[in-house]
């Protein structure tokens, strides 16, 4: 077998054979080529496939690190045999592997099911009708917030032990009791295909024995994403021959509201003393300005483990930062930019980044009312969302009181009282109040913010949702005007893509809007951050502790990094504290009102 074309780091580390290695990888430095090549290179050595085990986070990761693993081995005779012995796949689809063979040990059968979010959070309401509690307890326990901690207790492999008082106790006993209907049910929630391999293995030595001897050489990527249970799964499992691979970066480590812990890639070095640690600092992805004010950026965090990215790509045009008025202003400047780009036969791929989804509103409005396609890149549409199509419905209603399938939807998503007050009173509201007000009538009839904190998860970013439509709507005096704009606004063609679409609209140039988060891994031509003002990126949530900020200031360096040829940093309002960490020489500042972004004036409240 022979190597793909590597540079002398990637070589050192896909030639690695014994012993732990961690290969820190800079942005756009070849990650998932050095990965796969090193794979590869263990097979030509031959290692028996079946003694491999190639973990990653997602089934995306796992089907291109297969796919090029596959024409690496082109040469080699048995190729299907070779993929059938050997594992490349998720955390969860191994440990599903795992627990199919040794369900026994956890008291269920081999045919368990795996519930999903919805079949959890049926359960553990169920399970939260068992206790009886005073109604202040039951309020605070509520079915999402159940769930949302006992899939943290796994995630984090909390020890019930220590939590023996008071509430601590009380949501103990309930987290027993959701267990036991599981095994009752012979089935396991998603957290447990993480959580309890690891538990097999520290109750059961001699099951691990038998898996570590199985596994002798183990590679991980986007190793600094792993939580608590994750870490310990790795640790357990490579504890006897160590030979564990692990690649990854630290400053792109944006998820720890999902549990991952950065710190267990910093801390590496120190579990495995033995190490071999090869850098990737040559970037191919971005020209030399974009990645020197990147690194600018991402060097003012404390807590990481420090590489310099370099690039052989030309220096390429200054990072452009533009300040708005507004939000809107904002959205139709860079509709305007993307259209410019279009019609002056300007080709490559466009990305329109956010910290938040509610950012969206704005922007997929200039789009549409410039006539340039877009897609959601793994989202639902403003005005697709179910927290917009209920306030939508109250006001639609409202407006037609002949509309049954608003009423419906009325009807289907609140209880008896909100829903015969709405029905009794809006259409004659609808008559009285403008849009804003109908909003607010409806958000307090249904205590609409509380309805969104007790039935889901992600109920503050739906709630940003539902501020950012009431912003919109105060710019109506007309009902009827805002639900026709509304309407207008949304396309007929919707968004149902499959992942080699997806693929070809962001190589063909169509315009692709999503979340920071969302953006790891991508890359485009041209890159437009809108909203990088302080309360959104760092977003004001952050502000409490220093590694709020940290982590947002990944965030920029992640948005930063997404930018092959052009980055365009947007603003209005305060501009972000990372804005002034990029080398005034590598910007080109286009002010709206003639103040540079040091000027004093942009502090004053102004009335």
């Amino acid at each position: 077998m022979k190597l793909q074309e590597l540079n002398p780091k990637q070589l050192e580390a896909a030639k690695h054979i014994d012993g732990p290695l961690l290969i820190v990888a800079g942005a756009g430095s070849g990650k998932t080529r050095t990965l796969t090549n090193r794979l590869a290179n263990l097979l030509a050595h031959g290692i028996a496939p079946e003694n491999i085990l190639a973990i990653t986070f997602t089934n995306k990761a796992a089907s291109e690190m297969k796919e090029r693993v596959e024409k690496l081995l082109e040469d080699m005779n048995g190729n299907d045999d070779i993929f059938k012995r050997l594992f490349i796949g998720t955390f969860h689809s191994f440990g599903a592997r795992i627990l199919r063979k040794e369900a026994r040990l956890l008291k269920r059968t081999p045919d368990f099911t795996i519930f999903d979010n919805d079949d959890s959070k049926s359960l553990v309401k169920k399970c939260a009708k068992n206790f009886n509690m005073p109604l202040k307890e039951r309020e605070k326990l509520t079915p999402v917030f159940l769930e949302r901690e006992f899939s943290k207790m796994k995630d984090e492999l909390a020890d019930l032990e220590s939590m023996e008082d008071g509430r601590d106790e009380l949501i103990k006993e309930m987290f027993l009791d959701y267990e036991n209907n599981l095994r009752l049910n012979n089935a396991f929630d998603f957290d447990d295909l993480i959580e309890k391999p690891v538990r097999i293995f520290q109750k059961f030595p001699d099951v691990l024995l038998k898996y570590q001897n199985r596994y002798k050489y183990i590679l991980v990527d986007e190793y600094q994403d792993t939580n608590t249970s994750q870490y310990n799964f790795i640790k357990l499992l490579a504890g006897k021959h160590k030979n564990l691979s692990v690649v990854g970066d630290d400053q792109q480590s944006i998820f720890a509201f999902r549990g991952s812990d950065f710190r267990n890639f910093l801390n590496f070095e120190k579990d495995w003393p033995e190490v071999k640690v090869v850098l990737l600092e040559e970037n191919y992805r971005s020209s030399s300005n974009i990645i020197e004010a990147a690194s600018c950026v991402i060097k003012n965090n404390k807590f990481q483990k420090s590489k310099k990215l370099w690039t052989k790509n030309s220096q390429g045009d200054l990072v452009k930062v533009i300040e708005h008025t507004d939000a809107d202003y904002e959205a139709d400047w860079v509709a305007s930019e993307v259209k410019g780009k279009k019609e002056n036969g300007k080709s490559g791929s466009i990305g329109i980044l956010y910290r938040t989804n509610a950012q969206s509103r704005a922007i997929e409005q200039a789009l549409m009312g410039n006539d340039i396609p877009y897609q959601i890149f793994g989202g639902l549409r403003f005005y697709e969302r179910k927290e917009i199509k209920d306030l939508v419905a109250a006001l639609r209603y409202a407006s037609n009181p002949s509309d049954t399938v608003s009423l419906e939807r009325l009807e289907k998503n609140f209880n008896k009282a909100p829903y015969l007050e709405l029905k009794e009173q809006l259409p004659q509201k609808g008559k009285e109040l403008s849009p804003l007000e109908l909003i607010g009538y409806t958000i307090k009839v249904t205590d609409y913010f509380n309805y969104l904190q007790k039935n889901f998860t992600n109920h503050f970013e739906r709630a940003e949702n539902v501020k950012e439509l009431i912003d919109f709507a105060s710019n109506f005096e007309s009902l009827s005007d805002f639900l026709e704009r509304v309407l207008l606004l949304q396309p007929l063609d919707g968004d149902k893509k499959d992942k080699k679409q997806k693929k070809a609209a962001i190589d063909s140039g169509i315009v692709n809007l999503m979340s920071v988060h969302l953006a790891k891994g991508l890359e485009f031509d041209y890159v437009f951050l809108i909203g990088a003002n302080e309360g959104l990126l760092p977003h004001q949530m952050a502000y409490r502790e220093e590694s709020g900020i940290e982590e947002e200031r990944r965030l920029m360096y992640v948005a930063m990094t997404r930018a092959k040829k052009n980055l365009y940093l947007n603003f209005y309002g305060l501009p972000s504290r990372f804005l002034y960490e990029i080398p005034p020489d590598l910007v080109e500042f286009v002010g709206k009102r003639n103040l540079d972004l040091d000027d004093e004036e942009r502090y004053i409240e102004m009335d």
